[in-house]
């Protein structure tokens, strides 16, 4: 079991529903939790089926030299980027408007 925090962006109540049946959100879009790997994945692939238009990044607790670890899902000024072995977020310039 690990430490779990997965935020979203303009997710839909569907997803936000799912989220709320394995994690607590402790605000809007903001859910944290202590899951194993398996339901971990399990989270994950239903946030990729469900998000439809929005963004969520999902971190979790490793023995990694950071002590974590962390994916993403939809379009956000925030890119994670590898250096050195190190996962890092870049971000990207704002959009013209």
């Amino acid at each position: 079991m690990s430490m779990l925090v997965v935020v979203t962006e303009n997710a839909p109540p569907r997803l936000r529903g799912r989220l709320a049946i394995w994690l607590l959100e402790v605000r809007a879009g903001v859910y944290v939790g202590d899951v194993s790997k398996r339901v971990r994945e399990m989270i994950w692939h239903q946030t990729r089926q469900l998000l439809e238009e929005g963004n969520a990044v999902m971190a979790w607790a490793t023995n990694s030299e950071s002590g974590f670890e962390f994916q993403t899902l939809g379009k956000n000024r925030r890119e994670p980027v590898d250096l050195d072995g190190l996962r890092l977020v870049s971000f990207l310039p704002i959009e013209n408007q």
